[in-house]
């Protein structure tokens, strides 16, 4: 089985529509597929309409976590995507993307730079407003080569001349919600240094005793050292490790499945789960 647990569709900040991303998912091979966008439940329906035969779908989302001054993503799998507290809580976050964008928007005009609301808002189409959409504006406006040169000092890494703090849940909060909705908590791209600070090891282990389920390690931001680190501490804690592709389309250079979970421990998430099952496809148009 080939398992990627963590892409992104435009109902965040992926380019390809939720239908267009479990079909890409089945023609790259993949028995298994998450689709885990910001904050946001909004692409499932579309994805599981269009859920091909042969191809599952786990549901879940990519939450804004912030501990010690530090940001952190927790991947959220199979939850009720209905339950009030949770809800409330992504919606909470969602609502602070928009006057976020303006800020960070408000700060690149200062600087020089004439991106304009209009412009983020066509990139981002109904899908929810993040950085991303704003560093593919800079793209457009030849102020950097790629998305990922956008995230620097001198633009939008944390921290950076243009950045804008928005609500991010506590992660030790986001853990209890999670569980609360059924869930499974896994912590994304825990080694990421090129994206700014990290959350040190001591954080996890607090993590860990506070219900965490895993940490992502086979990422596209992970090289082998850092991999081999974070798999010693996995077993250290006894915590799941995953393997994900981060898909974002053609927003980043990294294909469906480039990085993929072990069946076996997709295997013990489906079995921590209570809030939702994997739908399997059942040759959607």
């Amino acid at each position: 089985m080939r398992i990627d647990l963590h892409t992104h569709s435009t109902a965040s900040d992926g380019t390809d529509t939720p239908a267009e991303l479990v079909r890409n998912a089945a023609a790259a091979g993949l028995d298994v597929v998450g689709l885990t966008d910001h904050d946001t439940t909004r692409g499932y329906a579309e994805a599981i309409e269009a859920l091909p035969e042969g191809l599952t779908l786990v549901t879940g989302a990519e939450l804004s976590c912030r501990v010690d001054g530090i940001g952190m993503h927790m991947l959220a799998y199979l939850f009720d995507a209905e339950e009030p507290a949770l809800l409330a809580e992504r919606e909470l976050v969602r609502d602070d993307r928009v006057p976020r964008a303006k800020g960070m928007i408000a700060k690149l005009n200062e600087l020089g730079v004439p991106v304009t609301w209009e412009q983020v808002a066509r990139i981002a189409g109904e899908g929810s407003v993040g950085r991303p959409h704003v560093a593919s504006a800079l793209v457009e406006l030849d102020i950097v080569a790629s998305v990922g040169d956008a995230f620097t000092q001198d633009w939008l890494a944390d921290g950076g001349r243009a950045y804008v703090e928005k609500h991010e849940t506590d992660p030790f909060e986001a853990i209890r919600l999670i569980k609360g909705a059924g869930g499974v908590a896994v912590f994304a791209h825990p080694g990421a240094a090129k994206r700014g600070r990290t959350v040190p090891e001591s954080a996890i282990a607090e993590l860990a005793a506070a219900g965490l389920d895993g940490i992502e390690v086979d990422h596209m931001d992970h090289d082998p050292d850092t991999r081999a680190r974070l798999r010693g501490l996995a077993k250290e804690l006894g915590l799941l490790v995953t393997g994900s592709s981060d898909y974002h389309g053609s927003r980043k250079t990294v294909t469906l499945g480039e990085y993929v979970t072990d069946p076996e421990v997709y295997g013990e998430i489906t079995r921590r789960a209570t809030g939702a099952f994997p739908v399997p496809g059942a040759g959607g148009a």
